[in-house]
């Protein structure tokens, strides 16, 4: 489950893929089917979620890893290389590394 909390000390990534609005289901398939097979089998994988925007240009994953070295070892990893590969035949991307800095909730 993702908890977004700046005591965590997770690495958080924010990785934004610009598609075309007739290939975003695909990429959306692409990325679950990498995440469920490879990445989430990866030491240090927190959790990761998946989103599509409204008008179909852009799907976004938000992901948490223990650490940058996790992080770097899954991408290494043989297994979890040809999705990207196939993804970026398909998609733009913009990867982003993040700290989380603080969190909001509702006030009374």
């Amino acid at each position: 489950m993702t908890t977004i909390t700046k005591e965590s000390n997770f690495l958080t990534l924010i990785n934004v893929f610009t598609v075309d609005p007739i290939n975003q289901q695909k990429l959306v398939d692409l990325l679950t089917l990498a995440t469920e097979s490879s990445v989430s089998k990866v030491t240090g994988f927190i959790s990761s979620s998946l989103h599509r925007s409204i008008d179909g240009t852009r799907v976004t994953m938000y992901a948490q890893w223990k650490s940058i070295e996790d992080y770097q070892n899954m991408r290494n990893n043989s297994t979890s290389s040809p999705y990207l590969d196939e993804a970026l035949k398909i998609a733009k991307f913009d990867p982003g590394m993040y700290e989380v800095v603080e969190t909001f909730l509702p006030t009374k």
